[in-house]
């Protein structure tokens, strides 16, 4: 007889535990890394107030110096306090990495030991229907962390970057040295920085747009589908029908996160070369649709239990738990249609 499949509260463990992996992998390297940067920094610092030092030492002997020699005293003064001026911002973003991800580290931590005395407590056989607000519980802290984390970042490293662009822009007029070189450096730097500044502000949406909680599903869905269109380069078109309404936030996150998760099936699987998104509202439910013409798959896969912890399997579950249903309509070579059938719950 085969094994029985992981339960939700299983699944949401095991997730938790994966992710408390990788993000201490992450702070282990940004660690080392800050460590190797403050050394640098230190090192910066000297020789700055040694150049300093002998700058004020030729002050007072100008009138008597080689002009060469002047110049190359500046031009070096100048490039280490570039230097100086670039560790300092990289440190600065360093910490404030370390900081968010201690703070998510603690956080799943916390989770973890929280689902662990859960899952002691649930009897074998026990019905799985008392669970659902426990759940649903669960995901809203989930999410309520997430949006946390999203405005911290949008309030640090984003910030960041956006004064390193301006930073940029005044370093540009400080260098005497090869002008057109130094310039062409620097646009580079601002390029950089500008591209750096819009991916994390992707990723923040892709964390928890904001606007999930200003503005409702659609607006943000609508966002999305053009974002994935622009990125992935594969024609997508959205319907949006039946009537407007702002839902409660556990559900509007989890009609969310399964179109963020179809459409990165999509993206990373399908091959397709067309999408329709459909969202439909009306009194009772919202359905969320994506349809693709990609290679599509045999459904039974979803039955091997060493799946049921990722993908489709998992969002199956979860919106089972709030009482509604995912439909998967696929064939190798026929392309893919994924429904999810939510209910709309009570009123907001």
């Amino acid at each position: 007889m085969d094994s029985e499949a992981p339960s939700p509260l299983e699944t949401l463990l095991e997730e938790a535990r994966l992710e408390l992996e990788s993000t201490q992998r992450e702070l282990r390297d940004i660690k080392l890394t800050l460590h190797q940067s403050r050394a640098e920094l230190d090192k910066l610092t000297q020789r700055n107030a040694q150049i300093a030092a002998h700058l004020r030492q030729m002050q007072a002997n100008l009138e008597n110096m080689p002009r060469a020699e002047i110049k190359s005293a500046y031009e070096a003064a100048q490039d280490a306090q570039q230097r100086l001026f670039a560790m300092r911002g990289q440190v600065e973003r360093l910490q404030a990495d370390q900081q968010h991800l201690e703070r998510l580290a603690d956080y799943l931590k916390k989770t973890i030991a929280t689902l662990e005395e859960l899952a002691a407590s649930v009897q074998p056989g026990q019905s799985g229907a008392g669970d659902k607000p426990l759940i649903a519980r669960i995901v809203e802290a989930q999410e309520t962390e997430r949006q946390k984390l999203s405005r911290q970042i949008h309030d640090g490293p984003a910030q960041a970057l956006s004064n390193f662009v301006l930073q940029s822009e005044i370093a540009m007029r400080l260098f005497e040295r090869d002008p057109a070189l130094a310039r062409a450096e620097l646009a580079n730097m601002k390029t950089a920085a500008a591209t750096a500044l819009q991916k994390i502000r992707d990723f923040i949406f892709d964390l928890r747009p904001m606007m999930l909680d200003d503005l409702g599903l659609v607006p943000t869905v609508k966002r999305y589908v053009d974002a994935f269109k622009d990125k992935s380069g594969i024609p997508t078109t959205l319907t949006i029908t039946g009537t407007e309404r702002r839902l409660e936030s556990v559900r509007e996150v989890m009609i969310f996160r399964g179109l963020q998760e179809l459409l990165s099936n999509v993206r990373n699987h399908a091959q397709a070369t067309e999408v329709h998104v459909t969202l439909d509202t009306d009194d009772v439910r919202v359905r969320a649709i994506v349809e693709d013409n990609g290679r599509g798959f045999n459904p039974e896969i979803l039955a091997d239990s060493k799946q049921k912890t990722v993908g489709l399997s998992a969002l199956k579950e979860r919106i089972e738990l709030l009482g509604g249903a995912l439909e998967l309509d696929s064939q190798p070579g026929q392309g893919t249609r994924v429904v999810m059938d939510v209910p709309v719950g009570e009123p907001v």
